[in-house]
């Protein structure tokens, strides 16, 4: 686990891999009992955590202005990480399903306590972030924000990614 400084408060981070009960984590999510709340977001599609914390961002000041689109703040991290208006299909894409054994747990002001909580939730092995990039899926990222090779020729795919989380609202 690691945990960064974002607008004011707190994101606490922590990678899992080989992740066998994510069918209980949705099951947690959708019924609202999952405690503490926390994202949980599909690692696949996450290069690094720079475009993260754009997306961190977007949802603290989302939340500080009494607009969060999605019921939960870190669903809302979920949504605007996405890059997409859609919600649900935001949630599909960026958050995890039944099957899905590579996660990333996200939240916002966690204890030390909770986070220990978080980690007992998650039946799979916890590695560091510097496996992001390594893990990446980098084709589904380039289809799913439409990242074309000609921007890729004068910026980096996770400067094209944060860019778009950054800039969906006012697109």
């Amino acid at each position: 686990m690691k945990t960064f400084e974002v607008g004011g408060t707190t994101l606490s981070l922590a990678l899992f891999v080989d992740v066998t009960n994510s069918k209980e984590l949705v099951d947690l999510m959708q019924t609202g009992t999952l405690d503490p709340e926390v994202a949980f977001l599909n690692a696949s599609l996450i290069l690094d955590v720079f475009p993260l914390f754009a997306a961190a961002q977007k949802t603290l000041v989302a939340k500080s202005r009494d607009s969060l689109t999605t019921r939960t703040l870190h669903s809302e991290l979920v949504y605007n990480y996405s890059g997409s208006k859609h919600i649900s299909e935001s949630l599909k894409r960026c958050g995890i399903s039944d099957s899905t054994s590579y996660i990333l747990v996200a939240r916002f002001g966690a204890s030390a306590d909770e986070m220990t909580v978080i980690k007992s939730l998650v039946k799979g092995t916890e590695i560091g972030l510097e496996e992001l990039e390594k893990r990446a899926d980098q084709a589904q990222i380039h289809k799913h924000y439409k990242i074309s090779a000609v921007e890729l020729g004068i910026s980096s795919l996770s400067d094209a990614m944060t860019c778009r989380i950054a800039a969906r609202d006012a697109l």
